[in-house]
């Protein structure tokens, strides 16, 4: 969604690499791109504006001219002001003392609201709570069986004791002449909250009406159904990829129905998305939640300082991780951590369950664009297959239990069966097996402390260890006579120096010098010119 102000962005800040000192000039320039770079992307004119202004004051401050390094220090303070006209802080719904917690959903007609109720309730399932879907959206077309699938996907109930307009016409307004009615939304929410009590449900998921336009009908509804059930969090859906009008919607939402948190929806759009940045600054109104896709689990809580940290390509890896220890098993997790400490191999069959978590924490690209400095290789991401993993499945699911715990007992014949299995080629069965056995070894040395194979070891990761040094093979005595007496006499001498063998300064040495030489038959000149100062007078 914000690629495109994420690569203006970072290009503006590298201009402002490796200068020990900017310059006022240097910094109204920066100022301006980033001006730019905001306005390009949808952001609100009165937005943009504050923003660099308060860029520009502590650009000017004490705090980058007395910095160590000031493109630095720029780029931190941009990253503040992003964080604080993204919310400032991250926002979690408030739960009623008394259950049930009663959650509405506004919005306009295609901004996700449905989908969305689905996924929040998934989520909230997650977290141990017992949500329940109520369809108060009598009016779209078919709202209420879309809902309801919804609601299955999540494993979600849903109360629709309305079934709405399903004969695909809209309504155009209140019951009487001429209009037509499938329903009275607000008193399908106030049933919806009895059943929630009645069910012992602590979450109660609200979905409202839209149209494709705000208007008054819309939003004497929409305060018609808040003054008849009270909610505790009131939800304004908007559509991450509707441009300028993102924040006229919200403010006229704000005024008809006075929401209490934004969800931002279809953030995975190639829409310049800036004006999502808007509505929090212009509302007043904190971001909480955002959506990226179609399945329950595309759902997350909106981060202000991990988004801030994506826009200026810095990654979000607190995200991934947590997205990491929702998808892997903790007991999956202890075994891998046994047979890693253990030097076992890692089998397929353990390459399958890796493969499973990865999927469960959603879209690959999706996953690396959150690493720092991905955003410069969007294009590679872009252009990755993530249907090479499922022809790597196949292939691995073509395999016997004996050949997933024994890669290497597959001969020619058993990889010529799983090519033919999978529908792939021999030689990408070949390349895979080949791979797999690189990884396994790569994994064995680092279970030993060896580091990864071709890196220098690094300070308490192992890695870099010294081989032991090779034993010096004593010399044989010689066959000359002569030779045989002069060695005999010089290991006499030396037995007769002590264990310590003639070492510097050490008991039975002989002054420090090497070799039990004379101190008498020393010759100071034959040392290196300059050597003289080291020695004793």
């Amino acid at each position: 969604m914000f690629t495109t102000l994420s690569d203006r962005l970072t290009a503006t800040f590298k201009n402002l690499r490796g200068k020990g000192r900017l310059t006022e000039s240097d910094i109204n320039s920066t100022i301006r791109d980033i001006r730019r770079a905001l306005l390009d992307a949808d952001v609100a004119l009165p937005v943009v504006k504050e923003f660099t202004r308060a860029v520009r004051e502590r650009a000017l401050g004490a705090e980058v001219s007395q910095a160590l390094n000031p493109g630095q220090q720029v780029v931190k303070i941009v990253n503040d002001e992003l964080v604080a006209i993204l919310g400032g802080q991250t926002r979690t719904l408030t739960f009623a003392k008394n259950p049930p917690t009663v959650i509405m959903l506004a919005g306009l007609q295609g901004a996700g609201k449905t989908t969305l109720a689905g996924k929040l309730a998934y989520s909230l399932k997650q977290q141990g709570h017992t949500p329940v879907l109520v369809a108060a959206d009598l009016q779209r077309p078919n709202a209420v069986t879309q809902l309801e699938v919804v609601g299955e996907r999540a494993g979600v109930p849903v109360f629709a004791p309305e079934r709405g307009n399903i004969g695909g016409h809209d309504a155009v307004g209140p019951t009487g002449e001429g209009t037509r009615s499938f329903g009275d939304p607000v008193a399908v929410a106030q049933a919806g909250i009895a059943h929630a009590q009645r069910d012992q449900r602590d979450v109660v998921i609200v979905d409202t009406a839209g149209r494709l336009a705000v208007d008054e009908n819309l939003m004497q509804q929409a305060a018609d159904i808040r003054a008849a059930i009270r909610p505790d969090e009131v939800l304004f859906v908007i559509d991450a990829m509707i441009g300028q009008a993102a924040v006229e919607t919200a403010q006229a939402f704000q005024a008809g129905v006075d929401f209490t948190g934004v969800v931002l929806s279809k953030l995975d759009g190639d829409a310049r998305g800036g004006a999502a940045l808007s509505v929090a600054s212009v509302t007043g109104r904190p971001i909480m939640f955002s959506s990226t896709g179609e399945k329950v689990t595309d759902f997350e809580v909106f981060h202000p300082d991990r988004m801030a940290s994506r826009i200026l390509d810095m990654g979000d890896v607190l995200t991934l991780i947590e997205q990491a220890e929702r998808a892997f098993e903790r007991g999956q997790a202890e075994e891998m951590q046994r047979k890693f400490l253990a030097a076992e191999d890692f089998t397929f069959d353990d390459f399958l369950q890796q493969l499973a978590a990865i999927k469960k924490m959603g879209s690959l690209k999706s996953m690396l664009k959150m690493m720092p400095g991905m955003q410069q290789m969007s294009a590679q991401l872009d252009a990755l297959d993530e249907r090479e993993f499922d022809r790597v499945e196949a292939m691995v699911r073509s395999m016997t239990p004996f050949e997933r715990n024994h890669p290497k007992q597959i001969n020619g014949s058993r990889r010529a069966r799983i090519a033919k299995g999978s529908g792939v080629t021999v030689t990408e069965v070949n390349q895979l097996l080949e791979r797999f056995g690189e990884a396994q070894k790569m994994m064995k040395q680092l279970a030993k402390g060896g580091g990864i194979p071709g890196m220098p070891g690094m300070p308490g990761m192992g890695g870099g260890r010294k081989k032991p040094a090779k034993q010096q093979k004593k010399k044989g005595k010689s066959g000359n006579p002569a030779k045989r007496a002069e060695q005999e006499r010089a290991a006499a001498q030396r037995a007769s120096q002590g264990p310590a063998g003639g070492a510097f300064g050490a008991p039975g040495g002989t002054g420090g010098l090497p070799g039990g030489m004379d101190p008498a038959a020393f010759d100071p000149s034959a040392l290196p010119k300059g050597f003289e100062k080291f020695l004793g007078k």
